[in-house]
């Protein structure tokens, strides 16, 4: 995958991302500002000088964080931030490198989430007992269904599928040595958020996580083009 195309494509999935988002919001209180960044997606999409319309969203992202203390939606939020200010980088940058040099940051943040994330609980009992993961089902809001509560009381199955998304995480870097090995890390890592997405409603991860995926793919290609 060439610079160009990674970046154009992670500018349209990015728009479609954030359209999503902003709809959620359009009968809000806020929604004027929601409905601007539609509108700024939409001049992304048309991909007419949309380094002046990255501009504007980064833009508004700020104002998101003043407004709500924070980004509201955790994860999600910031991954969208770190994309949209990579993007206008890539775009409004004054020479192709710093282009690549924005590209390469967001792919080795993109790879350096699932790592850490694997780390940081493979280092923790709970986790490696799979009791964390009985908390959620049992205790938490997240479970979308009342009915997946049972699966708390499966503590086997859940130790199982916590050690097969730590195993996942910390070995994520390793699907760079090939692009194979690539594309079937990014396969599962989508497959993880969308289970997640299903299980517990956090679709915005979904959405936002695959939009830095090209980013990894040109970037893999990249470190291919130094080896011998």
């Amino acid at each position: 995958m060439t610079l160009e195309l990674a970046i154009r494509v992670t500018e349209v999935m990015l728009a479609f991302a954030m359209i999503q988002q902003g709809l959620e919001h359009l009968h809000d209180k806020g929604r004027a500002l929601f409905a601007l960044r539609i509108a700024l997606c939409l001049w992304v999409l048309s991909g007419v000088t949309t380094g002046f319309a990255l501009l504007g969203l980064f833009a508004t992202s700020l104002v998101h964080l003043h407004r709500f203390g924070g980004p509201y939606n955790g994860g999600s939020d910031k991954m969208t931030i770190l994309i949209v200010t990579c993007l206008m980088v890539a775009r409004l940058g004054p020479s192709p490198l710093w282009a690549e040099l924005a590209m390469a940051y967001l792919a080795v943040q993109l790879v350096l989430s699932y790592f850490v994330s694997g780390y940081v609980k493979i280092v923790k009992h709970e986790w490696r007992s799979g009791q964390a993961l009985v908390d959620v089902f049992a205790f938490s809001a997240y479970p979308v269904s009342e009915s997946l509560r049972g699966w708390a009381t499966r503590p086997r199955l859940l130790q199982g599928m916590s050690w097969g998304v730590m195993g996942f995480e910390v070995l994520f870097p390793l699907a760079l040595l090939h692009p194979l090995a690539l594309y079937a890390g990014l396969a599962v890592a989508a497959t993880f958020h969308l289970a997640n997405a299903f299980l517990f409603g956090l679709n915005r991860f979904f959405w936002i996580w695959i939009c830095a995926y090209p980013s990894l793919i040109w970037f893999q290609g990249r470190l291919e083009s130094f080896t011998p």
